[in-house]
């Protein structure tokens, strides 16, 4: 009997579940096939009972942007789903963007909402969707190419993509999206040429579609099996909202910074390393600073790296530097004390400190001498970072009643209200050119900055004007806490997360 994987909500928190699936064959695990938006040339579905294949034929410009053109073959459904299928092109093919696709989308019109899971003839593997009709398309790129199973998983409103690779189990392929679809909705599968004047065909076997969840989800309701966590580390273009998944894992990984050499990012005490495009994370040598939160990051000349860890002495967070080749040097003898920004000349650092009971924002010099007291209202202010000119320091206070983003001088002073909105809004980040701000927003109903949370990451112009919500992710504590910004200030890195029962 074939597995599937599922991906629940309990309690609010996304849940990815193995279970057994209700195998069925023939035609009748779909209704029927038909063109969605009229391509030049019709296409068709054979169905092969001896080996369970659906061979679908599809035309059609592309899907993407505000349509979509290309064979369909779908059913009805209400609730959850998950839907899995070996996929395989025939043919080299004519253009390298063609895709077999898995489908979840809510009507039949060619603009219609939907996401899928598509297999591109060049190997790229996404998580494509459009989130109203005759909107734009976005996607997570996977890091896997050419995987040989793909699925989709519908869970409440979340989406997410699996994927195998060699015959591998079945796994996350890392990045979800929340969209609603009304019932019904047309779930199936997939094949558009990515050019109107051909035709191409490609093969589903082993297809499983699941609709139901079997009785061990209901004991992992009732706290049967103890959650893990599955953290996917994700770059985001902020011209396009597009993302591109850098990074996999089983447990928790949180806080990346953008280095000239690659991406760093916080896992169990340690900061690791990893390349831009992916690959194996190396560890980081931080000497005796090695029980590491979620506040680092580099100098601006790359010759230091702030952490925030854990003292011998009491437990409590303070900051390092950490030069190259260098043993880490305590910098804030005081505690707690949580690292969020540097200076442009690299001189001081900024940081969230507690002291007779209340967080403030503090500032350093690198060379030594007494802390400075930034910020003196009650309530939390947190999340400090300058602007690449050094004029402003923007931070986030709770002092109006709810948590907004506010910004000062580098002296404290001239301390303004810079949002006021119905979200708690956290870590404000100023992009290396000058020209944004990206920042964390919660729901007005949520206390504090926690984990496993629906967030939006929200992006606003640094002269002013609309913010705009660039990716809504199941995430919080850990996504995007330090600076993140590319170099080039068009990427923005973070994480996001998936509860797991195995």
């Amino acid at each position: 009997m074939k597995h599937a994987c599922t991906l629940i909500l309990v309690a609010g928190v996304m849940l990815w579940h193995t279970a057994t699936a209700r195998p069925s064959s023939g035609l009748d695990r779909f209704e029927q096939g038909s063109d969605i938006g009229n391509p030049a040339h019709a296409g068709a579905v054979r169905y092969d009972s001896a080996t369970g294949t659906f061979t679908v034929t599809g035309g059609g410009k592309n899907m993407w942007a505000g349509r979509d053109a290309f064979y369909f073959v779908w059913k009805r459904l209400r609730g959850d789903v998950d839907l899995t299928a070996a996929v395989h092109w025939a043919g080299k093919g004519t253009e390298a963007h063609r895709k077999a696709c898995l489908v979840i989308r809510q009507s039949l019109d060619a603009d219609s909402p939907y996401v899928d899971a598509a297999l591109h003839g060049d190997g790229l593997t996404a998580l494509q969707f459009r989130d109203r009709a005759g909107g734009d398309t976005h996607e997570i790129r996977s890091n896997v190419s050419r995987p040989t199973r793909i699925g989709i998983v519908k869970r409440g409103d979340w989406f997410f993509m699996t994927v195998a690779e060699d015959g591998k189990t079945v796994r996350p392929a890392g990045g979800s999206v929340k969209l609603v679809l009304k019932a019904p909705f047309y779930v199936g599968v997939g094949v558009c040429a990515h050019n109107d004047a051909v035709v191409e065909r490609a093969t589903f076997s082993e297809v499983s579609l699941t609709t139901e969840i079997d009785d061990r989800l209901s004991r992992i309701a009732r706290g049967a099996r103890q959650p893990r966590i599955r953290s996917t580390l994700e770059v985001l273009d902020i011209a396009s909202g597009n993302r591109r998944v850098v990074y996999e894992t089983a447990g928790v990984i949180e806080a990346p910074n953008w280095t000239r050499a690659g991406l760093l990012f916080n896992a169990e005490g340690h900061i690791y390393t990893l390349p831009v495009n992916g690959g194996k994370p190396r560890l980081v040598d931080t000497g005796a600073a090695n029980r590491c939160n979620n506040d680092h990051g580099p100098s601006p000349d790359g010759r230091w790296l702030a952490v925030s860890s854990q003292h011998d002495a009491d437990h409590q967070s303070r900051i390092y530097l950490v030069p190259s080749g260098g043993a880490a040097r305590l910098l804030t003898p005081l505690a707690p004390s949580y690292w969020h920004g540097w200076s442009p000349d690299g001189r001081t650092v900024v940081y969230c400190a507690q002291r007779n009971g209340n967080f403030d924002v503090y500032a350093m010099d690198i060379a030594g001498g007494k802390e400075r007291r930034l910020t003196t209202a009650p309530g939390l202010d947190d999340g400090p970072e300058y602007t690449p000119d050094g004029k402003y320091i923007y931070f986030n206070s709770v002092r109006s009643g709810r948590m907004q983003i506010w910004r000062m001088r580098p002296d404290g002073s001239k301390q303004e209200q810079v949002t006021s909105d119905g979200f708690n809004n956290w870590f404000p980040h100023p992009s290396p050119d000058g020209k944004w701000i990206v920042f964390l927003s919660y729901g007005p109903e949520v206390d504090g900055h926690p984990a496993n949370k629906e967030v939006l990451l929200r992006l606003m112009p640094f002269a002013g004007g609309k913010v705009r919500a660039l990716a809504t992710v199941f995430g919080g504590q850990g996504t995007i806490n330090v600076p993140s910004w590319s170099p080039d200030s068009r990427q923005v890195a973070f994480v996001s997360y998936l509860v797991v029962n195995p």
